[in-house]
């Protein structure tokens, strides 16, 4: 017990130091949101890594998901690598980064309402992230707690307040600076942490061949037998497994935290380096997750009903309870420490600046004074931790769920317009409302007539909106010519020539 809490003393007062050094650096709105623009691709790569790995994924996701489809989990990660991350950044990058800092805009509601010259659409896409971005932080909490309750047999209530506080102080003190220093600390603990736990769970069943056999004598349904199917290339769901690395994958390229993550960058150049940098931390941390997860059946029985009796979000934990010794357990409640709050830092700026930037400012207090919008979104950062804290509390919510729901609606709602919107000029304001409508109609219609798995449904919603835009934009007015044309003209790059007289001028 020394050892464990040593571990997680010494995590959070480096935690609290940078948040207290950051502070001194930060000037104004700009720095607290965006860094001044000017993070270098190391700090840009691992603050999108660690933004996009979390508790949920290690804890809820690895387990629900290794449970389900076996080895064949691995390959959700390996798609979270190249689609969530990689192509990210080569298809988004930068174009965001050009274009937002064109229209002068900090926030994805800017964005829309700047890009499609409209208002309405800042309130609206506003009122979607703070809503939906809650169910998001507080899986979080969930994943953070089962780990806690695990290494130190402490109740979850009081382990998710301990995190929130930990998170509000370096949060609220030092902004986006402080997030992306602790999360450049926090990814290189990730790394090592998520190396450790692979290793230890094979070791735990006599090693990576002994482990295969083992699983292969488990069965993915009683009423079909199929035996070795936990083992095979595509599992025994082949289309959930689609359905689940859509939502992860796909889910990035619309999601505020994580698009955000480009108007902060500094150049071309460190876009180039932070594309490599994250494609591999998401190989290393997705996919030993995944991977992982895929051996929970060797460590947790199931009931009569073919579910794990530890209920899915116990299953890492049980896992690794069952494996690690004190000092390892140390470390990995480190690395979920690490994955979690750099992922709720991220979460808690994007909320809290779109609601003073977009909402308050945008229409209640225009004149506000820079003074003032700092204390409006550390306020508001704080009231955004509590009130995910508040909803995390309900023990029947499973993680996976409330990511669904969260990245779902979203990712359905912003993905197409935001990704048209940066390459295309032919795209209607008409078509950013019905993608807004369709995208988080889909996800809540689905929570009270459950037609499809929740997963599913965020996965169709964004496929569907992807569809459904350009269509629309087909059949509705167009934007005003000239102010498509200048949203466009930071594209254009004046080059000037040296140019030598032909003989036909002598």
């Amino acid at each position: 017990m020394v050892v464990k809490i040593a571990c997680i003393v010494v995590f959070a007062a480096v935690t609290v130091l940078i948040g207290v050094i950051s502070s001194k650096k930060v000037k104004g709105v700009g720095d607290f949101v965006l860094g001044g623009r000017n993070v270098g691709p190391w700090f840009s790569a691992f603050a999108f890594g660690t933004s996009y790995f979390s508790a949920v994924i290690f804890v809820g996701y690895a387990g629900r998901f290794g449970w389900n489809y076996g080895v064949s989990a691995t390959w959700i990660g390996l798609a979270n690598a190249l689609v969530g991350s990689c192509l990210a950044w080569i298809v988004l990058g930068r174009r965001t980064r050009v274009m937002t800092k064109h229209l002068d805009t900090s926030t994805m509601p800017e964005f829309f309402e700047k890009r499609y010259n409209s208002k309405a659409l800042k309130l609206a896409a506003a009122i979607i992230i703070f809503v939906f971005l809650v169910p998001y932080s507080a899986s979080i909490y969930k994943g953070l707690s089962g780990i806690f309750e695990m290494a130190f047999n402490i109740k979850f209530e009081y382990c998710i307040i301990a995190m929130a506080v930990l998170t509000a102080v370096y949060v609220i003190l030092g902004g986006y600076v402080a997030a992306a220093l602790n999360d450049f600390i926090q990814g290189i603990v990730m790394l090592i942490g998520i190396t450790v736990v692979v290793v230890s769970v094979l070791s735990g069943k006599g090693g990576f061949t002994a482990a295969l056999v083992e699983l292969s004598k488990k069965t993915a349904d009683s009423a079909n037998g199929m035996n070795g199917a936990f083992i095979s290339f595509f599992g025994p769901d082949p289309l959930g497994l689609l359905g689940v690395m859509i939502l992860t994958s796909l889910g990035t390229w619309g999601l505020p935290q994580m698009v955000h993550k480009f108007y902060s960058i500094s150049d071309e150049k460190a876009i180039r380096k932070g594309t490599i940098i994250s494609t591999i931390f998401a190989i290393v941390v997705a996919g030993g997750s995944y991977f992982m997860g895929g051996f929970g059946r060797l460590y947790v029985d199931a009931n009569e009903a073919g579910a794990p009796v530890s209920g899915f979000d116990g299953i890492v934990p049980s896992m690794l309870s069952g494996t690690l010794s004190d000092l390892m357990i140390g470390i990995i409640v480190v690395l979920v420490l690490s994955a979690s709050m750099s992922t709720l830092s991220s979460l808690v700026i994007s909320s809290a600046s779109t609601v003073t930037l977009d909402l308050i400012k945008g229409f209640f207090a225009p004149k506000m004074s820079e003074k003032k919008q700092m204390w409006t979104i550390r306020i508001l950062c704080a009231f955004f931790i509590v009130l995910s804290v508040v909803l995390a509390m309900d023990k029947g919510s499973l993680i996976s769920n409330l990511m669904a729901i969260s990245w779902g609606a979203l990712a359905g709602a912003f993905l197409a317009p935001f990704m048209y919107g940066l390459f295309s000029k032919r795209i209607t304001k008409a078509a950013v409302w019905v993608s807004f409508v369709a995208g988080v109609g889909l996800v809540v219609v689905n929570l009270f007539v459950k037609f499809v798995d929740g997963t599913m449904a965020g996965a169709m919603a964004m496929v569907g909106t992807l569809i459904i835009v350009p269509l629309v934009s087909l059949i509705t007015p167009r934007l005003n010519k000239e102010h498509v044309d200048h949203c466009f003209s930071c594209y254009d790059e004046k080059v000037e020539a040296k140019v030598t007289h032909s003989l036909t001028d002598l």
